[in-house]
């Protein structure tokens, strides 16, 4: 019998296995209420790349959600610069996540490279511990579930620029904390190519208006389009792995690599993060 995955339905692809993702950062002014129209996408990328082929590495992908799971964590292989975008999966790994409250659970293999929990439930304030040994390797990472923030409302607008619709969230940052966003759009259910991170550095306590440019992923609204966005309050080290992510995801092995939160020269991430969605039908 085929497994259902009650959360995952939207991001049954990893949130870096997106080839050509783009990340926005928000930069502007410190006014209290902030209309947020990104042009200028900023990737903080070297721009010198070593195209000689290097040694395979071990990628890691995995979330916990304050949200009923199963929670997936994928390990794979590097590929070299040049090659194909199938990463092979590493199969007899053993992964464990644990919290600082004594949860502590051994995840499940159903597939290669495809790791799942069957109890873990994530809770915000916890800090959660990724433990992954493959031979004689371990690799380790941590991550704090901050609070969730709920995104107030969303709407559409025409480009000046193009004509083409474009979506636009609108949230209230709360104040006197450093807080960390990633924004995932869906359309129809499906996930779109393009991924947002941004904090709230410049918009401490401020009303954020942040909408979601394409950027050449191709999105195009048409009415009766059914429109998902995912807002996940992260920590400091996932928003810096997602901001230096760039166009490869991650996955390769050139020096122009992201920055990853786990040991040992792993790539990738381990994500913490509580989540608040909204959706809605475009009508015009």
């Amino acid at each position: 019998m085929r497994r259902s995955y009650p959360f995952f339905f939207k991001i049954c692809k990893d949130c870096t296995s997106v080839k050509t993702s783009p990340v926005f950062r928000i930069l502007g002014g410190t006014v209290a209420t902030v209309a947020m129209i990104l042009i200028f996408g900023s990737c903080e990328k070297v721009i010198h790349l070593d195209l000689k082929n290097s040694t395979p590495k071990i990628v890691i992908q995995g979330n916990i959600y304050d949200q009923l799971g199963p929670y997936i964590v994928k390990i794979s292989n590097s590929v070299n610069f040049e090659a194909s975008s199938n990463y092979p999966p590493v199969s007899g790994a053993n992964v464990t996540i644990s919290d600082n409250t004594g949860q502590n659970e051994v995840l499940k293999e159903p597939t290669a490279g495809t790791y799942i929990t069957s109890k873990l439930r994530g809770v915000p304030g916890r800090t959660y511990t990724l433990s992954v040994k493959i031979g004689n390797q371990n690799y380790l990472s941590a991550a704090t579930m901050p609070p969730a923030v709920a995104i107030d409302s969303i709407y559409f607008s025409s480009s000046l620029f193009s004509g083409e619709m474009i979506t636009t969230v609108r949230l209230l940052d709360p104040p006197f904390i450093a807080n960390y966003y990633r924004l995932v759009y869906f359309i129809n259910r499906v996930q779109q190519k393009a991924f947002y991170v941004l904090d709230d550095e410049l918009f401490q306590g401020a009303t954020i208006r942040y909408a979601l440019l394409s950027r050449g992923n191709n999105i195009k609204l048409v009415k009766g389009d059914q429109v998902t966005v995912w807002l996940e309050s992260i920590d400091h080290g996932v928003f810096e792995y997602f901001r230096t992510a760039g166009s490869d995801g991650g996955e390769s092995a050139s020096p122009a690599n992201p920055v990853s939160n786990i040991s040992n020269g792993a790539l990738g991430y381990f994500n913490a993060c509580a989540v608040r969605k909204i959706t809605t039908t475009v009508s015009q």
